[in-house]
């Protein structure tokens, strides 16, 4: 190893690696690699501890390495092998049982509070002119889509767009309906 080197513009201590052909290959090659360990990974931070754990494998078998020229290959294989590695001791939060277990229920509505608001729905509805209740109700409980409204109407896709927009402020205004809010 060569001994660390003081840059004399900000007093840093810097270390040279013995493998100046190592920092050369990586500094020309790391795009490539990141964008492979990002493949194998789900996540950025992942895929940078992946490269950097098989950069570090393939550094300190630099010396054993025969033909540089397929590095690439190599660093693949390490990547490859490193996240295996890691896929093999990884925590498994599942376990197989004989029985499924029972779903965590959700508390059934309760059928009078549900009759109320639908009550209270169509009170507030009906207070709407004519024109904006025939359009809610066939937006809304026909479920027809704004072109189908205009044409059953005989008016333009953009009324019913203005229309139903007046309706449903009339309807968030409503104090009836101020529960549901």
């Amino acid at each position: 190893m060569t001994t660390p080197v003081c840059t004399s513009a900000s007093n840093a201590r810097t270390r040279t690696l013995p493998y100046p052909s190592f920092s050369a290959y990586v500094e020309a090659r790391h795009p490539l690699l990141l964008r492979t360990a990002r493949s194998l990974t789900a996540n950025p931070s992942d895929a940078e501890d992946l490269l950097q754990t098989a950069l570090t494998k393939t550094y300190v078998a630099w010396d054993r390495i025969e033909d540089h020229r397929a590095l690439d290959g190599y660093v693949r294989r390490a990547l490859l092998n490193t996240r295996t590695s890691q896929w093999r001791k990884r925590k498994v939060d599942e376990f197989v049982c004989d029985e499924l277990p029972e779903p965590a229920g959700v508390p059934a509505a309760d059928p009078a509070e549900g009759q109320a608001l639908h009550d209270a729905m169509w009170r507030a509805i009906m207070k709407l002119p004519a024109r904006q209740r025939a359009m809610v109700v066939l937006r809304y409980y026909e479920d027809l889509s704004e072109a189908q409204t205009a044409e059953v109407l005989g008016v333009s896709i953009g009324t019913v767009k203005s229309a139903v927009s007046r309706a449903l402020g009339k309807l968030r205004e409503d104090p009836e309906l101020e529960p549901v809010r």
